[in-house]
């Protein structure tokens, strides 16, 4: 699995946000709560198709169905309340944890081995298989919330989810070309408005 994709805000420029999971990537294929209809991705089967092969499986992938995208904004939904809690130190709810493990207990992609003569099962990925994907890998980063590793950016006017995947446990921002510079030109100014200079 690959993380990251650019983000298209109504009111800026384009940018590339690396949530640290790509089940976390996954749910901003949608606005997480954030009143952004920009950031929508999964318009059709089609769109779900895209994305996945993009993101988690390079294997050939049958093309999704209707029932296929309904089962990808379900979890998608829940996936984002999920993240949501945890960086806010909440509860998870209930029955998003069982709408998780339901499609965490999906048979998922097998791993294989390139150069052998013969493919072993189906030589086609289901999209249901790649979502089992995703819900495993999000089961394996909310179990271990309390490492403090999901968080929120902390620009105030950003606050956006990701998880924390430096060495040194230290990201703060979503985005370091994003909210990082922000920070750093704000602390500039104000050094140099206290020193008595200009930006």
């Amino acid at each position: 699995m690959s993380t990251g994709q650019w983000m298209h805000p109504a009111d800026g420029p384009a940018w590339f946000f690396d949530a640290g999971a790509e089940s976390l990537d996954f749910a901003y294929t949608g606005d997480m709560g954030r009143g952004v209809p920009a950031w929508e991705r999964l318009h059709s089967p089609h769109d779900l198709g895209a994305w996945l092969a993009e993101h988690v499986t390079t294997a050939p992938a049958d093309e999704p169905g209707e029932r296929d995208l309904a089962d990808a904004l379900i979890l998608r939904a829940a996936l984002t309340r999920l993240y949501i809690a945890a960086a806010d130190g909440q509860p998870l709810a209930p029955d998003d944890i069982d709408t998780l493990n339901l499609f965490a207990a999906t048979p998922d992609v097998p791993p294989a081995l390139d150069g052998g003569r013969r493919q072993a099962g189906a030589g086609r990925i289901r999209a249901a298989q790649a979502l089992s994907m995703l819900a495993r890998e999000a089961v394996v980063n909310l179990a271990g919330r309390s490492d403090g590793r999901i968080r929120r950016c902390d620009a105030d006017d950003c606050r956006m989810v990701y998880r924390d995947e430096s060495r040194t446990d230290s990201r703060r921002w979503c985005s370091m070309q994003r909210c990082g510079n922000r920070a750093k030109v704000r602390a500039h100014r104000a050094r140099s408005a206290r020193g008595g200079g200009h930006f």
